[in-house]
């Protein structure tokens, strides 16, 4: 249909066959063009759906790291609050010696704190540089939240007495000073 259209124009003098000619090439030039472009904008697409994909990944790692953060700063407060508010005040001249690490520290108590110290009713905790005493109990709580802060914390032996043993009146103490 097209073709008896381009006829009458012919015959009636309004197109000359060059100008035809090249507006044919015209529409196939756009054609061609038109399906290099269609190739193109879905590779830009996928680029950039690509793109942001990989933004977004790189959101959540993000949130996570500061989500994470967070909740160390929380942990590290809370464990804070219970030291300060849990805290006994080591004052003494008798010497109680602990490791820290592979350092030989010493904290100065008084000989019922020593005792207490001993048999596990109080622990050692570090709070920043400084060395604290706090209850047993509190030192297992900490313990859940942060270990590496728990220095030393003995563990209560349970002792169960022997009914035949003729010395079971007669306790040895397991912190004699010399």
């Amino acid at each position: 249909m097209s073709n008896a259209f381009k006829e009458q124009l012919l015959k009636a003098g309004l197109a000359d066959p060059k100008k035809l000619k090249a507006a044919k090439k015209q529409q196939h030039q756009q054609r061609v063009q038109s399906g290099k472009n269609q190739k193109v904008v879905a590779e830009a697409t996928l680029l950039a759906e690509q793109r942001r994909q990989e933004q977004v990944a790189r959101d959540q790692e993000l949130n996570r790291q500061k989500e994470q953060l967070l909740q160390k700063k929380a942990i590290a407060a809370q464990v804070s609050q219970l030291i300060t508010s849990n805290t006994i005040k080591p004052s003494g001249e008798v010497a109680f010696n602990f490791t820290d690490g592979k350092v030989v520290k010493r904290l100065y108590v008084n000989n019922k704190l020593h005792n207490e110290l001993t048999r596990g009713l109080l622990a050692i905790v570090k709070q920043g540089e400084n060395y604290v005493l706090v209850p047993a109990a509190i030192a297992a709580k900490i313990a859940q939240r942060q270990p590496e802060s728990v220095i030393v914390q003995q563990d209560r032996p349970v002792e169960q007495a022997d009914e035949e043993d003729p010395y079971a009146a007669y306790q040895i103490p397991d912190d004699l000073m010399w």
